[in-house]
């Protein structure tokens, strides 16, 4: 059996939870926020990294960057392509493995957004996968990481939550901490008249300083901490984990 980040049935199964109308409609606001504190201009060449559906990718076109969007998830791809079609917006899309993907020095930026870090067991995996971003961005370009940071979890957790969709069904989240918050274990469960589909995930938690510190080691000279987007800092009120990373 695949592991679950390998597995197209769950990302298929709540695709339609995680990429729902209200956060397809962030993508905007959060896009500007990336802009600003990126200092993106119009031709930056940038590479998403785990794209998904596209919703950054897209935006991120649509203000003159020429952006590359991968993700393992063909359906997802899919997606994005057509969306990218429908607005008139070229962006390419490519298939592959975040541990595999690298192009040296093709990109003046990289963005990894939605805690698309953190999937694999080994977590030399993770190592990998920064110093790909770090190999594919030129020297003095920038990679925006942007997740739910190990302080955060633990200011916040809870144990289960539920959410009703707007099709009528439910989504139902169990959440357990693994081996001293090095990894939260989330049990997502999907429930409505004739469904019932169940998957479980695990996420290695990073706090800001053991994530600067792994961008550091895979070859990014400078890394700077927000407590969201929009660069407010990272303390006791952050929202999320945002490291900004200077090659």
């Amino acid at each position: 059996m695949s592991v679950w980040h390998d597995d197209d049935a769950f990302w298929e199964t709540f695709g339609p939870w995680m990429f729902g109308p209200e956060n397809l409609a962030r993508a905007e606001a959060q896009v500007g926020a990336i802009v600003a504190l990126m200092g993106l201009g119009a031709g930056c060449r940038l590479l998403d990294l785990c794209c998904g559906v596209g919703r950054h990718a897209i935006e991120l076109a649509r203000r003159g960057c020429v952006v590359t969007g991968v993700d393992r998830t063909t359906a997802y791809l899919d997606q994005a392509r057509a969306r990218a079609r429908a607005a008139g917006i070229e962006v390419e899309i490519v298939r592959s493995d975040m541990r595999t993907f690298v192009r040296r020095e093709a990109f003046d930026a990289a963005v990894n957004l939605y805690t698309s870090f953190g999937y694999f067991d080994d977590p030399l995996d993770d190592l990998t996968v920064a110093q790909n971003v770090a190999a594919s961005v030129r020297p003095g370009g920038r990679a925006l990481f942007e997740m739910n940071g190990k302080e955060i979890i633990a200011r916040t957790f809870r144990e289960r939550d539920w959410w009703w969709l707007a099709d009528g069904t439910m989504m139902h989240e169990e959440r357990k901490v693994e081996s001293g918050w090095e990894r939260i274990e989330s049990r997502w469960i999907l429930t409505g008249p004739g469904v019932y589909k169940e998957h479980t995930i695990r996420v290695r938690a990073y706090s800001g300083a053991e994530l600067a510190a792994l961008l550091r080691q895979a070859g990014f000279s400078d890394v700077m901490l927000y407590g969201n987007l929009a660069g407010a800092p990272y303390d006791h009120r952050a929202d999320r984990l945002v490291a900004l990373a200077v090659r």
